[in-house]
């Protein structure tokens, strides 16, 4: 997983200390080449075995393979230049904006696909692939993806279940049986229904798969399996931008597996693609 991302993911599970740190890397990471732990340390008025102590609870050896990690993940992303959002009135500024987004599109991708490794992607695909029903559940704005993915799930052949009110999902939660599948999506995972379905769900047998943010959020920490998602920017509507962005480019990813995992549910597509077609032209 790249580093800023892991730092990132892990920040909300951290120390006082250890979340200083974090934001001094994530917010000067194209200049950490030039800071040795000693000199981090000083920065941040804090000791230097706190900086060790950090890069060490991240997986890394020393401050040192931290410090290196970073440089890599900066220079492949062209030196943290690409999410630098160009002045209004910028010369040239309408395409620059075209292409900053672009490449912030790409970064936070790029990101959402690092963070969710094969095994996990591939644990979800066989609970779904595999379950007799498919709940999908969202509020709001996730209301909104989880509809328009269960409706996929519909045209692959799969008996789904879609609300975006809790009081009917709920009431269809009597439906549940071991080995059925609840798909949970919540940009961040912190809303106390969200639990409540899904332990209720869990108590039945079933299976929970939450959709959210990759950072820590006590849906996630109890779903069965999880989906993350990677998208950053210190501008909130830009990275709610590059969130819904991510978030489909996953989803559609998954789409293609569930695909590819079953032939049977390719021929089902294509025959409710035809039928729609028919009604389409009828």
């Amino acid at each position: 997983m790249p580093p800023l991302v892991k730092i990132r993911s892990e920040r909300e599970q951290m120390s006082a200390i250890e979340r200083r740190i974090a934001d001094f890397i994530l917010d000067n990471a194209h200049l950490l080449r030039d800071y040795s732990s000693q000199q981090l340390a000083n920065a941040l008025d804090i000791s230097q075995s706190s900086v060790v102590k950090f890069s060490q609870k991240l997986g890394f050896k020393g401050y040192p393979d931290l410090k290196y990690s970073v440089g890599a993940a900066v220079a492949a992303a062209g030196n943290g230049e690409s999410t630098r959002w160009p002045p209004e009135d910028q010369p040239g500024g309408y395409l620059l904006v075209a292409e900053t987004l672009r490449r912030a599109k790409l970064a936070a991708e790029e990101e959402t696909m690092a963070a969710n490794a094969q095994a996990d992607v591939e644990a979800v695909i066989a609970l779904v692939d595999t379950a007799p029903k498919v709940f999908v559940y969202g509020l709001g704005d996730d209301g909104l993806y989880a509809r328009e993915f269960a409706m996929r799930l519909s045209l692959l052949g799969f008996l789904t279940v879609q609300h975006a009110d809790p009081i009917l999902m709920t009431a269809n939660l009597a439906a549940a049986r071991p080995g059925d599948v609840l798909l949970v999506f919540s940009e961040f995972g912190k809303l106390p229904q969200l639990w409540q379905l899904s332990r209720q769900f869990q108590e039945v047998g079933g299976k929970v798969v939450s959709i959210t943010r990759h950072t820590a959020n006590p849906l996630r920490a109890h779903a069965d399996a999880a989906l993350a998602i990677c998208a950053h920017d210190p501008q909130p509507p830009i990275a709610q931008l590059l969130y819904r962005s991510s978030l489909q480019y996953l989803l559609d990813f998954v789409f293609v597996l569930l695909c590819q995992a079953n032939p049977d549910r390719q021929r089902q597509l294509a025959m409710n693609q035809e039928r729609i077609q028919q009604l389409i032209d009828n």
